[in-house]
């Protein structure tokens, strides 16, 4: 039983069914990859505890049952077709706007409406310094409910409560709206390694532009990438992205400049207008065949495409399928002279 890993199930209608606090809690720590075993750290429960609270939430038709057996292995082998050279290698993130979201997303919401009415009718009354010792102690969920709470000395003490986890984390970026709380929440390490963490951070529109340099700076490209481009995160945070994007492309390795490109399909060189590239990026461009035309037209409007790429692309065989791609091409203004003239 203790290597079963509990499934929610995804179309279950969380809000109506009559869960306990304690029931809440444990479901919204189910993300579908935790085993039994490892529930009773996340949550703070004793084993026996768990399989009771599981048991209910099994009866309520909330988690999936436990399989009776293993599924044979699968002994088919897959066959892949290679990938196309303009397309992401194997290992590279696939683009998209913003984190994907975290399958416990939606119990946690259905749990996160008890924590909040506990906090408003049972501790919100409380005076601030009795709400920030008590925090210091408190258990679940008592714990999470105080996650809610606007001042930051609270949230200090939360984040000083032994029994704290990433789920009280993923709260206090999302529902704490002031900067001195996300503050101390991001001076854990191991929290600010957290894809949710970070995620809910920059949609929080009180997250700071000088912690968030602090903390993305060092980030991959692509990743800077889509939280700039992230419609869900507040326009000042998007901005603080581009900037910190702009700055950190004139570093970055030249490896992680093509996957930029190439993973964006060159939606990101809009953003890049009056940044050069180095000569091994330009190498790294040239040694690809590109079969993308959305790809071929955005390196066509990049003013500072090099003069090597440009006539790489002009001997593609998607240009020279495509009129209007090698008219674009020829028209750069770094494009050879015998292409200009129409050679």
């Amino acid at each position: 039983m203790n290597d079963w890993t509990p499934k929610p199930i995804p179309s279950a209608a969380l809000a109506k069914l009559p869960l306990t606090p304690e029931e809440g809690f444990v479901l919204s720590r189910l993300d579908g990859a935790t085993p039994v075993r490892h529930l009773t750290a996340l949550t703070g429960f004793p084993p026996e505890r768990i399989q009771a609270i599981l048991t209910r939430l099994v009866e309520h038709g909330a988690v999936l049952p436990a399989p009776t057996s293993a599924p044979p292995p699968s002994t088919g082998a897959r066959a892949e077709a290679p990938p196309e050279e303009d397309t992401p290698a194997e290992g590279e993130e696939p683009l998209a706007a913003g984190e994907e979201e975290a399958p416990e997303d939606a119990t946690v919401e259905a749990a996160a409406g008890n924590w909040r009415q506990i906090f408003e009718r049972q501790l919100h009354p409380l005076p601030e310094d009795e709400r920030a010792s008590r925090a210091r102690g408190a258990e679940d969920p008592e714990l999470s409910a105080f996650c809610f709470d606007p001042v930051p000395a609270v949230i200090k003490s939360v984040l000083e409560n032994t029994r704290v986890g990433l789920g009280h984390a993923r709260l206090i970026a999302r529902h704490h709206h002031n900067p001195v709380g996300l503050e101390a929440l991001c001076g854990r390490a191991a929290f600010v390694a957290d894809t949710g963490v970070r995620r809910w951070l920059v949609r929080n529109p009180q997250l700071p532009a000088g912690l968030y340099r602090r903390l993305w700076s060092g980030r991959r490209l692509l990743e800077q990438y889509k939280v700039a481009m992230d419609r869900d995160v507040p326009e000042g945070t998007r901005r603080t992205a581009r900037e910190v994007m702009r700055t950190r492309f004139n570093t970055a390795p030249a490896e992680e400049r093509v996957e930029l490109i190439l993973n964006t399909e060159g939606r990101v060189l809009a953003s890049l207008v009056g940044l050069a590239v180095d000569g091994k990026t330009g190498a790294l461009l040239c040694g690809r065949t590109y079969r993308s035309p959305m790809l071929i037209q955005n390196i066509a409007r990049w003013s500072a495409a090099p003069p090597a790429l440009i006539a790489h692309l002009l001997k593609q065989e998607a240009v020279r399928r495509q009129p209007q791609l090698r008219m674009l091409l020829q028209r750069h203004p770094n494009a050879p002279a015998d292409a200009r003239r129409g050679g």
